[in-house]
């Protein structure tokens, strides 16, 4: 069975990001600095995040959004670096809370990465059980076709057996001896 990695996770963020750089948000992403990426991630949360998004923000910069900390989290641009070449392909993100605000931001639908990774062995799963019941309905059909075959088998048989029975009955000769006084009646085939 086939789990998404992380590796999984960061190859589908860096295409997503391939993606949307050209879209609508092109201004912050198509050339991304430390400072458009925390502009436009203040912006994104602004809306209306996800839990989980707000996890992660909490996880990555050890404060809780919240409108009126808005110069604090200017304070933050750093945390954007490794986002940065990430997006660039200078380097590869290697802290989690990273990784997921990089998905904030190309707003990749399957985030967090633990999300991702459970997606897809639901995925697997279905899979798998569309299998079984795909083997059983055709073990059940096997089935159900011997038994058709081995009744009408049998039916045939029995009508082979009652027909020559049948015909046995009439055909057979009948013969007549006559002795003095007596009928005697001899059936031979």
């Amino acid at each position: 069975m086939h789990n998404n990695t992380l590796k999984d996770y960061k190859k589908a963020i860096r295409r997503k990001y391939e993606i949307e750089k050209e879209g609508q948000h092109f201004d912050y992403l198509y050339s991304p600095s430390r400072g458009k990426l925390r502009d436009f991630c203040w912006m994104i949360f602004e809306g209306n995040p996800t839990p989980d998004d707000l996890n992660v923000f909490k996880n990555l910069f050890a404060m809780d959004f919240e409108h009126t900390k808005k110069n604090k989290f200017k304070e933050k641009k750093d945390k954007f670096r490794p986002i940065e070449t990430f997006f660039k392909g200078e380097t590869d993100l290697t802290n989690i809370d990273a990784i997921n605000m990089a998905a904030i931001l190309v707003d990749f639908e399957s985030r967090p990465f633990k999300k991702f990774r459970t997606e897809e062995i639901k995925k697997v799963e279905t899979r798998d059980n569309a299998k079984v019941k795909s083997k059983a309905k055709a073990v059940v059909e096997m089935e159900s076709f011997v038994k058709d075959k081995k009744e009408k088998t049998r039916k045939h048989s029995e009508k082979k057996s009652l027909f020559a029975n049948f015909k046995n009955l009439f055909s057979k000769k009948t013969e007549q001896d006559f002795y003095p006084g007596k009928i005697i009646t001899n059936l031979s085939g």
